[in-house]
């Protein structure tokens, strides 16, 4: 898994205080965070993954869990800054 993502700028920084939130609340471990997430996010495979895989990675670490590397390149179709999201 490479969790990296290649996007627009403005895409990257408006999703990523919303994955650092649930992978915070994901770190819980708890059920009801568990139905918390479920209630927002509707999908089973995305909950397993944060609370099996991402949420026991990052355990120790108090927050930013992604990072944007901008790429200094822009979409030729619209002229669009270009940004890389991915995990740390």
């Amino acid at each position: 898994m490479t969790g990296r993502i290649e996007t627009t700028e403005a895409r990257a920084k408006a999703i990523k205080p919303i994955v650092e939130k649930m992978l915070t609340l994901a770190k819980a471990g708890t059920l009801a965070r568990r139905r918390l997430l479920l209630a927002r996010l509707h999908n089973q495979d995305a909950i397993r993954k944060l609370f099996d895989e991402l949420a026991p990675r990052y355990k120790e670490r108090n927050g930013g869990y992604l990072r944007i590397i901008k790429e200094g390149k822009w979409r030729k179709r619209d002229g669009v800054k270009v940004a890389i999201i991915e995990f740390v």
